[in-house]
């Protein structure tokens, strides 16, 4: 592919991203694929800036930017979306049954800047009205002793969190030293069936739709992240994969309602998108800042509220200039 630019790409294996490495030419670019598990993608990435252009923690990025770090450029692609309601765990016989109920408990989490905990502490004191003031707070590794923050936060007055290195936060939780934790990936201990461990919202599904339709707020975890370096070298990349990622969805989002055949291993699947489709209105799954909006200011008002970002930051702070217009004919 003589004359193209060619970019090492570390992401997960998403159906609405296959495309962009098989199928979907990215006009002038040259694209290889590493697909790691997302904790190595995140660590490495962060650390040592092994790849071209990375998926990346929407709130770590964030946080970079927020501090003047410029050695990332991201673009308004969301490979992962996720509400999180679902990423409460409580002890099955701690009789908590409500979010006003973790006033005054000790609440793990596997990161302060971890995504997931930046949208579960907004939406805990924004629809719930439980400040994180109220709670004493623990990071550790969900599952193994030692893990770490990777950016520099800047905690509000008010905000205890210790740092715990020896312990993960399941065994905590089952020891009684934690009366929750907040984690995108589950607790091994709730993955394997242990009937001690259990979601704090019972119908976590109903929860989030009920926030959904109340806020507008579809939480975007992840973007893609460009190396500084290679964007200044090659601006034009920015729009050129953005174009890609977003064909690649788009086709993948269609997948979804094919009736001839079963494209995804789902019964009913077609009924489903359908249901979600009509929930959600408009474009499914968007790119972009503008449909995204009122997701990526909850977040900016969040992260800066919780000392991940340094400072308040726009939408538009977050991306490439290039990719948040178009030309129209």
């Amino acid at each position: 592919m003589a004359g193209r630019v060619r970019l090492t790409v570390a992401i997960s294996d998403y159906d609405h991203v296959r495309e962009v490495f098989d199928g979907v030419e990215a006009v002038g670019l040259e694209l290889v694929q590493l697909r790691l598990p997302i904790e190595d993608i995140f660590y490495r990435f962060t650390r040592f800036r092994e790849w071209e252009v990375s998926e990346f923690s929407l709130a770590k990025y964030a946080s970079l930017r927020s501090q003047g770090d410029d050695s990332l450029v991201a673009i308004p692609v969301f490979p992962s979306r996720v509400f999180r309601h679902s990423a409460l765990y409580v002890r099955s016989d701690s009789g908590i049954e409500e979010p006003r109920q973790l006033s005054g408990c000790r609440v793990g989490v596997p990161e302060w800047s971890q995504t997931a905990g930046v949208y579960v502490r907004g939406f805990l004191a924004e629809q719930y009205g439980l400040r994180m003031e109220e709670v004493d707070w623990y990071q550790a590794g969900v599952n193994q002793p030692g893990r770490t923050e990777k950016v520099g936060l800047r905690l509000p007055e008010g905000i205890r969190l210790t740092a715990i290195s020896d312990r993960s936060l399941g065994e905590m939780l089952l020891a009684g030293d934690l009366d929750a934790v907040v984690s995108a990936r589950p607790p091994d201990v709730y993955q394997q069936g242990d009937g001690r461990v259990r979601r704090l919202f019972r119908d976590p599904v109903a929860e989030e739709e009920a926030y959904w339709r109340s806020t507008g707020i579809f939480p975007i975890m992840h973007v893609v992240a460009i190396r500084g370096d290679v964007y200044r070298v090659h601006p034009w990349v920015a729009m050129n994969l953005f174009r890609a990622f977003d064909e690649a969805r788009r086709r993948a989002v269609a997948r979804l309602f094919e009736v001839t055949a079963s494209r995804i291993p789902l019964p009913w699947g077609p009924a489903t998108a359908e249901r979600w489709v009509g929930l959600f209105g408009g474009e499914y799954w968007p790119y972009g800042v503008e449909p995204n909006r009122a997701t990526l200011d909850a977040f900016c008002r969040y992260a800066a509220d919780q000392g991940i970002c340094h400072r308040r930051l726009a939408p538009e702070d977050l991306f490439a200039e290039s990719v948040q217009s178009s030309y129209r004919v």
